[in-house]
């Protein structure tokens, strides 16, 4: 399997550790009680599998692609917190400009979230890039 095919799959599981750890246990009681008349009793699992596939995709090609080239993990964390505050700052934001019941407290938590989220994921799938590239 070719390095960024690796790189990509080790980005996926930390990925999905830090955030099913972050929505499933640390933020789900403030979630359901700052958002819970907005939130779906239901998951839509096919939207949420497609966002991971896609932003995680994006966090190797844009955060963690151009640090290995660079050889630089600084570089990882640095591209992912700004990737990571853009990409949430666009769901959180235009929630708060366009829904009329969208937490401010939750927006400001999640920008944080999504900032430290992806500079984590960034730091580990670049390890992982040059542990795979030996």
């Amino acid at each position: 399997m070719p390095t960024l095919l690796k790189t990509y799959a080790a980005a996926i599981v930390a990925f999905c550790i830090l955030d099913f750890t972050w929505i499933g246990f640390v933020a789900k009681g403030l979630y359901n009680q700052q958002m819970g008349h907005l939130l779906r009793p239901d998951v839509q699992w096919g939207a949420a599998v497609l966002f991971y596939l896609i932003y995680v995709a994006a966090i190797v090609i844009l955060c963690v692609q151009p640090a290995v080239e660079k050889h630089s993990a600084v570089r990882a964390v640095a591209l992912g917190a700004v990737f990571g505050l853009a990409a949430y700052a666009a769901f959180d934001l235009t929630s708060l400009a366009l829904l009329k019941d969208f937490p401010a407290k939750i927006a400001y938590i999640d920008l944080a979230w999504g900032t430290c989220l992806t500079s984590a994921v960034s730091y580990a799938a670049y390890r992982a890039s040059i542990t795979f590239a030996g």
